[in-house]
């Protein structure tokens, strides 16, 4: 099978990103089109026979989400497109709203027509300030091209996109977060239920989708769900984006229709081309910080949400971080558990006291003063915290210790005895 299949970055770095001219040459707005001549309740279906999961890291079926929505009589309703890209190692929706924002606006316009919304916002973080203002222009663009605004294309639909820009809150990634940070409410997450698509943005139903999701509805509606379906697996329909980092010889982000390994991903000469240096691989770490890690002997596990569940993995984001034998293990999830402390908003407790406790403990390890006793305390913790966490980042936030735990023990009871395999540890003042 063909490594690298480009359905949604097939545009990128190909065309001016803001010129509708050259977008509708390379077959921009044809999905549009099309939908305008089919029912929504047809749309979706196509969504569903693609098996469309959700590409900001859930999940979570898109043909069913939209669906519920579709069900649901309230109105307004409204369109949001997740673009809070904050997780670690993960970069692909900067090269969609960057290179292809015309294609984002096509899927969320789509949206917009199925569920007779005239309102959408795309919430961009705040870190991406160039792109906010790129992405403006390609909605001016549009809109003055007539793909977007009053009366689009004589059909009388009318649909308008406003963005939102973030603050830099990693936890403004989760949806309802988001929601209360485009109602300038603090970002922090609601309880569920009600679930979004019934009290979402304003108390009015709601989709929120990821600027990936986005980007493949145009694919989808014109291709159809079967023919989507068919780049992928039969549980993971179509491509994903993957960002590749770390020690691995081509940085980058790669389209690869699900089925193809993981050792395809990170060691092919036309994706990751291997580690940097000639070096071993010791480890990787998927879908982000809240993903697990892997390791060698997983390279052959199909690259599909599927097959990477059954042995302990996730897709996630779409974050492919690897390591070579360099890396400390301990020193890595020190890191990792830093970042989530830096990102908790604070609101539960065990989030907010789980993370300082899991630091602490990995600092103990890294000086030498950890006992067997510890092992005990990590795994209490990290229950507690995947339990009782208010949301994902809490229930998510010792993921990548305890597959770590799992695979490289050995390493941290050797940290026990003051000894670092990795050689970063415990080196005295003259570097020795």
């Amino acid at each position: 099978m063909e490594k690298i299949v480009k359905l949604i970055s097939q545009r990128c770095n190909k065309i001016t990103p803001a010129s509708v001219e050259e977008y509708c040459k390379t077959d921009g707005f044809k999905g549009l089109k099309k939908a305008f001549t089919m029912k929504p309740a047809d749309i979706v279906a196509e969504i569903k026979k693609a098996r469309l999961l959700g590409r900001g890291g859930a999940a979570y079926p898109a043909g069913a989400k939209w669906e519920h929505l579709l069900e649901i009589p309230e109105f307004p309703k409204y369109i949001v497109c997740n673009a809070d890209e904050g997780e670690p190692g993960t970069f692909k929706d900067k090269l969609l709203l960057s290179q292809d924002p015309l294609g984002i606006i096509e899927g969320m316009t789509i949206a917009g027509y199925v569920f007779n919304s005239n309102d959408a916002y795309i919430y961009i973080r705040g870190e991406y300030a160039a792109i906010q203002r790129s992405f403006q222009e390609a909605i001016n663009h549009a809109t003055s091209r007539g793909y977007l605004g009053n009366n689009i294309l004589d059909t009388g639909f009318s649909f308008h996109i406003h963005i939102v820009t973030g603050a830099g809150a990693y936890v403004c990634g989760e949806n309802s977060a988001l929601l209360n940070s485009i109602e300038g409410k603090a970002g922090r997450p609601r309880i569920k239920p009600p679930h979004l698509a019934e009290v979402g943005l304003f108390s009015m139903p709601t989709l929120v989708n990821n600027v990936e999701s986005f980007a493949n509805i145009p694919v989808i509606v014109q291709l159809g769900g079967e023919k989507y379906l068919s780049y992928g697996t039969k549980d993971s329909g179509g491509t994903k984006l993957v960002c590749l980092s770390g020690h691995v010889a081509k940085r980058g982000v790669y389209e690869v229709p699900f089925g193809v390994t993981l050792r395809d991903i990170i060691y092919d000469k036309e994706i990751g081309g291997g580690i940097a240096q000639d070096q071993k691989l010791k480890f990787f770490h998927l879908g982000g910080q809240s993903g697990p890690c892997g390791i060698p002997d997983q390279l052959d596990t199909i690259y599909c949400y599927k097959a990477l569940r059954s042995v302990g993995l996730s897709v996630g984001s779409g974050a492919v971080v690897v390591m070579d034998e360099s890396v400390c293990v301990v020193d890595y999830l020190k890191k990792v558990t830093e970042f989530f402390i830096h990102e908790s908003c604070g609101k539960c407790t065990p989030c907010r006291e789980g993370n300082w406790q899991l630091y602490k403990i990995l600092c103990k390890f890294q000086e030498g003063l950890a006992v067997e006793e510890d092992f005990t305390v990590i795994k209490r913790l990290a229950d507690v915290m995947t339990n009782a966490s208010f949301c994902g980042l809490g229930q998510s936030a010792a993921v990548a210790l305890t597959s770590c735990l799992k695979y490289f023990k050995d390493e941290f009871e050797a940290h026990i005895n003051k000894q670092c395999p990795a050689g970063h540890c415990f080196i005295d003042e003259r570097g020795e």
